[in-house]
């Protein structure tokens, strides 16, 4: 197999992934994501079911399909800070820029889609449980960057602390969209609210972390 049919087949499947997504979307959306089943999405995608769960091992994961990208987040953007940025300014600075991108990853994703995650116990628990996924990557890469011990609490208390300011300012934008409030209002009163969370957070973790 040349690297030309290895590349039509992954395209074959991101398109395939796409689809099904889109479809699921569209019937959550319209009866809502607990009375959705997998069989109607199946059909509506025009695939077998076990396809759907090939890509999908999880029902919420059709919903929230950037989980990934959104549990690994906030490690990345440690990760990837600057010299002399500390892990606090790095979350902050990307975090700034999501909200004027109104990226999805942080709950742009408009009044229609915030009714149904809000709307949804089983959605809402999925959420609670990738922030704490994304709460933990968090701790272990802060561990590692800062060379802590063991018994150090201090990497899962900066952790838990900066995961805190994410999770109170995700809700907030999906509350907002759920309320009708357009991306340009929810950005405007989102960059007053991050700028004075981090604030809050500054004399304890201010120079944590910080890239020599």
């Amino acid at each position: 197999m040349t690297s030309a049919d290895v590349g039509l087949r992954e395209l074959k499947k991101q398109e395939t992934r796409q689809l099904i997504s889109d479809q699921a979307t569209l019937l959550f959306i319209e009866k809502g994501f607990e009375e959705t089943t997998i069989a109607e999405i199946a059909a509506a995608a025009r695939v077998a079911k076990k396809t759907v769960t090939n890509y999908f091992a999880r029902k919420e994961d059709l919903a929230l399909d950037q989980h990934e990208e959104f549990t690994n987040g906030l490690a990345n953007a440690v990760r990837d800070r600057k010299p002399g940025e500390s892990a606090l300014a790095a979350l902050r600075r990307t975090f700034l820029d999501a909200v004027a991108e109104h990226s999805p990853v942080i709950g742009f994703t408009g009044p229609v889609f915030a009714k149904m995650v809000l709307e949804s116990p089983t959605l809402t628990a999925r959420l609670r449980e990738l922030h704490e996924l994304r709460e933990a990557a968090l701790a272990e890469l802060l561990a590692t960057e800062t060379g802590a011990d063991a018994d150090d609490v201090t990497p899962v208390m900066a952790a838990a602390e900066l995961n805190a300011i994410d999770r109170v300012l995700f809700r907030e934008v999906l509350r907002r969209s759920h309320a009708g409030e357009s991306n340009d209002e929810i950005a405007e009163a989102l960059t007053k609210a991050t700028k004075r969370a981090f604030e809050l957070l500054e004399p304890a973790f201010g120079d944590y972390a910080i890239r020599e």
